[in-house]
This record gives structure tokens, sequence and C-alpha cells, in this order.
């Protein structure tokens, strides 16, 4: 629903730190990365939410935005392998795109099956205002972390 926030399940109600006092004992899940990695993604996810309500725009499609937008033009399959995003969930998205004229699919110039991807100047502008609300939620989410740890928390989760 546009202008909006959409609640993300499971976010409500969760502890902010699973080791607070008096909070249940979590066993083998407190050394669980799925676990941690999931409770970090789930508060991330809400709070990007709620500073782009008003956009209508989710993390999977600024995620979409994005690549489209560095990637001007290219094959509509490589952006969603890219991605991870299965074919027949990827081509439902760039419909909804293209509906709300974010982007524009073409017939690619070297091979006539596929479709090459564009942003259209409505979609630029959706991401240029996505892009700088993402940068301080950004900082928002880790703002428990220093600079280097920053960087050590992207480096090792790009290892994974």
């Amino acid at each position: 629903m546009p202008g909006r926030a959409k609640k993300q399940r499971g976010v409500v109600g969760l502890p902010t730190r699973p080791d607070a006092a008096g909070a249940p004992a979590l066993g083998p899940l407190g050394d669980a990365i799925g676990f941690h990695i999931r409770r970090a993604q789930l508060r991330i996810f809400a709070d990007f939410a709620e500073a782009c309500a008003d956009l209508d725009l989710t993390p999977s499609q600024f995620g979409i935005l994005s690549v489209i937008g560095a990637n001007p033009g290219r094959p509509q399959k490589e952006i969603a392998d890219c991605l991870g995003i299965a074919r027949p969930n990827f081509v439902a998205l760039m419909d909804q795109f293209e509906k709300r004229g974010w982007a524009e699919r073409r017939v690619s110039d070297t091979d006539r099956r596929s479709y090459a991807l564009i942003l259209t100047k409505k979609g630029q502008g959706v991401l240029d205002e996505a892009a700088s609300r993402q940068r301080a939620h950004e900082d928002r989410a880790l703002a428990a972390l220093d600079y280097a740890e920053r960087d050590d928390l992207m480096a090792l989760l790009r290892k994974l």
C-alpha cells in the first residue's frame, strides 16, 4: 500500500539482544550464524521499509533498480541471475516496474530472443532518492560498528 510502511513478519516483539537480561536462553541457536544473520536482516529490512515507505519500494525492488541502473541495456536473464531471482519471478517484477514507469524492456540489439533492461527517467529518479535514503539507513543499521568493523563485516559476508 503506497505511503505506508509494510510490517515485516516476525520483526515485532523480537528482543534487540537475544542475551538481554531476562530473555530466554537460546541454546545451540545462540551460536548459529544463520539465526543472527536473519535477525539482522529483519531489523535492517524493517528500517529500510520505513525509510522508503512513501516510495512504496521494497529492499528487493531497490536491488533490482540498482543493478539495472548500473548495467543499462544488459539482458534480463543476466540481471535476474546476478540477483538470484528465478526467471518467472523476475518477469513478474519487471511487469510491475513497467506498470509503474520505472523500467523498460527492449528487444536486444545483439539477441532478438532476449530483452535489454533500462531505467526510465522516473525509475532513475526513484533510484536516486532511494539510494540517498539507503545510505542513511545503512548508517543507522551499522551504528554499533566503527568503519574498520564495517569493512571487516562486508569482507566476511562477501566470503560466504
